[in-house]
């Protein structure tokens, strides 16, 4: 293991001119080489004293690695699945209320790979586990372990295709070691005609759990279409913007919907956010195709009993995405966000590159550029590999402060690695490339 100890500090002001959190490296960790050939999402958890990674090593074999911290090594154990060049088989990991390690991932319409640990905080006491509640697990997507109101530990899935699939919620029981649903039915439903692509649930200054979804008809991504919200206090009962309560599993046809985007308007799956104002209203961002036919990226506010929906780009550029498998994103949207008493918000273009606004309250309309919450030292996204097409991959801590990004012990970790861009899941043209070091940096803040 390579373990380097930073002795300087790199510092630099906002655009805006305001000083946003400067990052300092305070260590660098090299952990072990990891998969390369696409992206695919690794899991990082600092739990109190220990940290853990679940990575694909270089032989493509999901692994966890163990260290105790502050300066401890790492130690490794492999587990029994192997991935291929599935960009959608992405790793999830979380501790429960006792310690105990969850994993699950490498799905993408198989049935339910899952583990668990039958001692806390140990890695080499994993077991696989081949049911949760037993029902609806064999054709299993999007693992998600989720923090839910009043410390629930849950667990989300789809259960089905792209294109027709329910997403459907679970919840732990330490005492027990067992998992039942959260609610009696899906929260959504395609009828077998579509499936829900959601993000969130996010929790607000309102304390309500805020989610957004779009529908999709089929595997191609130009067939998804009307961007929806709805919010609920326990993630269990539900409701729209207008505070109305909506009768689950949520179908096609509810009024749940922020903006009915058809097939083809420019509305994708992964672009998608939900922040706040200033008053902690939600916005939903999401991206559609303006009178021109070029993408730009909307945002959505409930106000007067209606959602308003604001253009805040004025791009001339049209990302016309089509077709199944994981593609190359060619355009990102970050969420509304309140930044020095201000609203910002971020995005990314392939022909314009990456900012960040700083958005008229009123309006939702920019008002200039603004720096971002924190910047980041520039090791910590430099590319290192020298084949051609890399980039660098970033997984943050599960358990860190969701508001201020921060572990336990006040540190930020960011565990890096490099990969070739996405395939449309299919194996690349140059074949195996050459695995990448995984790092972890652990990060000070500092304040201005």
């Amino acid at each position: 293991m390579k373990r380097w100890i930073a002795a300087g500090m790199l510092c630099g002001a906002a655009v805006s001119g305001r000083c946003a959190q400067t990052l300092d490296v305070v260590e660098r960790v090299d952990v072990a080489p990891a998969w390369s050939g696409c992206p695919v999402g690794f899991a990082l958890v600092t739990h109190t004293n220990r940290q853990f990674l679940a990575f694909y090593n270089a032989k493509r074999v999901m692994t966890l690695a163990q260290r105790d911290l502050p300066d401890g090594d790492w130690r490794f154990a492999e587990l029994p699945s192997t991935l291929g060049w599935d960009s959608h088989n992405y790793i999830a990991m979380a501790t429960d209320g006792d310690g105990m390690l969850h994993v699950s991932g490498n799905m993408h319409g198989v049935p339910l790979v899952y583990f668990r640990s039958v001692r806390p905080l140990d890695i080499h006491a994993m077991e696989p586990v081949h049911r949760m509640t037993g029902d609806q697990e064999r054709r299993v997507t999007y693992p998600r372990f989720i923090k839910g109101p009043e410390g629930a530990f849950l667990f989300t899935y789809r259960e089905g295709g792209s294109g027709n699939g329910s997403t459907l919620w679970n919840r732990y029981d330490c005492a027990t070691k067992t998992w039942s649903r959260l609610m009696d039915e899906p929260l959504f439903d395609g009828e077998g005609l579509r499936n829900a692509y959601p993000m969130g649930p996010t929790l607000g200054p309102d304390g309500f759990y805020h989610m957004t979804w779009v529908w999709r008809d089929t595997p191609a991504c130009e067939t998804c279409h009307d961007i929806s919200y709805i919010r609920s206090r326990d993630m269990r009962r539900w409701e729209n913007a207008a505070g109305q309560s909506v009768a689950l599993p949520i179908r096609l046809g509810a009024d749940v919907v922020v903006d009915p985007v058809p097939v083809k308007g420019g509305l994708i799956n992964p672009c998608q956010a939900i922040g706040f104002d200033t008053q902690g209203r939600a916005v939903v961002t999401y991206t559609k195709y303006d009178d021109a036919g070029n993408t730009q990226l909307m945002n959505a506010r409930w106000e007067g009993g209606a959602w308003r929906k604001v253009q805040t780009s004025d791009w001339n550029y049209r990302w016309a995405f089509s077709g199944g498998g994981s593609i190359i994103g060619e355009v990102g949207v970050g969420p509304v966000e309140v930044q020095d008493r201000f609203l910002a918000q971020g995005y990314s273009h392939a022909k314009l590159g990456g900012g960040r606004w700083r958005l008229d309250s009123e309006t939702l309309k920019p008002a200039g550029k603004i720096g971002g919450r924190f910047r980041f030292p520039p090791e910590v996204g430099r590319k290192e590999h020298d084949t051609p097409g890399m980039s660098v991959r970033h997984a943050g801590d599960w358990a860190a402060d969701p508001a201020t990004g921060l572990s336990c012990d006040g540190f930020m970790y960011r565990a890096c690695w490099e990969s070739l861009p996405a395939n449309r899941d299919r194996p690349q043209p140059g074949g195996v490339p050459p695995p990448a070091m995984l790092r972890v940096y652990k990060l000070r803040v500092l304040q201005p």
